[in-house]
């Protein structure tokens, strides 16, 4: 069961179902309405929403401000062999906004989702890093 949400403003939906269920090992738990989608990882839920003017996660700030996807913040997906699933989405077309790097707990990078949104992919080097399982 998750634990912890993260909403994620997307152009398309649909793209972005399609990205995380294919690519990224999510499970599509409810896509109720073409605006909004629920996916789940683990301990992750993600909400997906498109910029909806009429209400809902993507409707507009109270001043009118369109909600739009990209950004920095992020979350991480913990991967066991990185460099094969890098190959996989950029075979699949993926855009990546950097390479592999390697820092002091493991190897990263950073893939947008289809919308922009950036996804970390996390590879542990050293036990303490590494998410229970």
């Amino acid at each position: 069961m998750a634990t912890v949400q993260v909403r994620y403003i997307v152009h398309d939906v649909d793209a972005a179902i399609r990205f995380y269920v294919d690519h990224l090992g999510f499970r599509l738990e409810m896509h109720p309405a073409p605006p909004f989608a629920m996916l789940s990882r683990g301990d992750l839920r993600l909400a997906l929403s498109a910029p909806n003017p009429r209400g809902g996660g993507g409707q507009p700030m109270p001043d009118g401000t369109p909600q739009q996807p990209g950004g920095w913040n992020r979350f991480a997906v913990q991967v066991d062999d990185i460099a094969a699933i890098v190959e996989r989405l950029r075979r699949a077309g993926a855009r990546f906004r950097n390479e592999i790097v390697t820092g002091v707990g493991g190897k990263q990078i950073i893939v947008d989702d289809p919308s922009g949104n950036p996804v970390e992919l996390f590879e542990p080097i050293v036990a303490e890093a590494r998410l229970s399982t």
